[in-house]
């Protein structure tokens, strides 16, 4: 069974934030910092970081 990356990202999100219950503005805060650092000039060395 195929599972498209998306959907498994949303469900273990949804269950971090039932189980671990963090403040949503910490949640909020990753998301849009992951998404900007994934856009900017540190991509590249985030890459090699995690390879």
């Amino acid at each position: 069974m195929d599972v498209p990356l998306w959907l498994a990202l949303i469900v273990v999100g949804w269950l971090g934030v039932k189980l671990i219950r963090p403040p949503w503005w910490l949640v909020l805060v990753l998301l849009l910092g992951g998404y900007l650092l994934a856009d900017s000039l540190l991509s590249p060395v985030i890459d090699t970081a995690v390879k």
